[in-house]
């Protein structure tokens, strides 16, 4: 028995000459095609690789911990050099404070600007007690607070140099059942919880879906994940997750698919780019 063509009878004249360059010509086309795509994609992860590289990411879990006293240690987020003078809005250095039920630390003085975030549980400053997202800041000059840990939580604690006239007052407590959320944008919540010119400290609260086009910072931006997940362009941050983009450094796009709670640091105003 023959073996049968496998080329049909009917489509064979199609396969010779003046039709078999055109078809060789279309797949050039094609794998031109292929290649042009992939030197995009290729050149789309080099851009995005270089804005990454432009950020500061810090993940809690990769951070070692120190022991600042007995059930009481910290893991630095963030230290600016000390060669060099600070951006606009960067921080000297920011930490999350971790405390062990019963724990007691004496805070140090303040003799730069202080601001503190209850993160988990609920301490006391001296006779003070705050409890989950409350808001603490503390102005150079004041003098350090025991903190006591009536259950294990955790603090963020941002420490940063501010002109002579950021504040007259000493410390001052915002509490999160006190606050309200003022509509900041469609499906964007935002509270102020301190500002001086035109920086500030804020949490936001995002429904999912919500997002935030590009914007540049004028001002060093911090991002610490309280609640949710978020995209800051290509980056993931979860729960606990740090970020912070140096003044003159913007992003493509901020979006979340969970919803979100995050306190940040910087621009009072954002400045979309169009």
């Amino acid at each position: 028995m023959a073996t049968p063509d496998p080329i049909d009878r009917d489509i064979a004249p199609l396969l010779s000459e003046p039709f078999a360059r055109v078809w060789a010509a279309d797949s050039r086309t094609i794998d031109s095609g292929r290649d042009s795509v992939r030197g995009r994609l290729l050149q789309r992860l080099r851009a995005s690789r270089i804005a990454a590289e432009a950020m500061f990411t810090a993940r809690p879990r990769d951070l070692p911990g120190i022991e600042l006293a007995a059930g009481v240690s910290a893991r630095t987020l963030y230290a600016a050099r000390g060669d060099r003078g600070l951006r606009p809005g960067e921080p000297l250095r920011s930490r999350l404070i971790e405390l062990q039920a019963g724990a007691r630390w004496a805070a140090p003085d303040a003799d730069v600007f202080h601001e503190w975030l209850v993160l988990r549980g609920s301490v006391r400053f001296g006779d003070e007690r705050l409890g989950l997202r409350d808001y603490r800041f503390e102005p150079a000059g004041c003098a350090g607070q025991t903190i006591h840990a009536e259950e294990a939580a955790q603090l963020f604690l941002r420490e940063s140099r501010l002109a002579d006239d950021a504040t007259q007052r000493c410390a001052t407590t915002i509490r999160d059942r006190d606050a309200d959320w003022p509509e900041f944008a469609s499906g964007i919540r935002r509270r102020v919880l301190w500002q001086h010119r035109n920086q500030a400290a804020m949490l936001y609260h995002a429904q999912a879906g919500a997002v935030v086009p590009l914007h540049s910072h004028r001002h060093d931006e911090e991002c610490l994940m309280l609640q949710g997940e978020l995209f800051l362009d290509d980056i993931l941050l979860q729960q606990g997750d740090y970020q912070l983009a140096p003044a003159g450094t913007s992003h493509r796009i901020v979006e979340t698919d969970t919803g979100i709670v995050i306190y940040a640091h910087g621009d009072l105003d954002l400045h979309f780019t169009a």
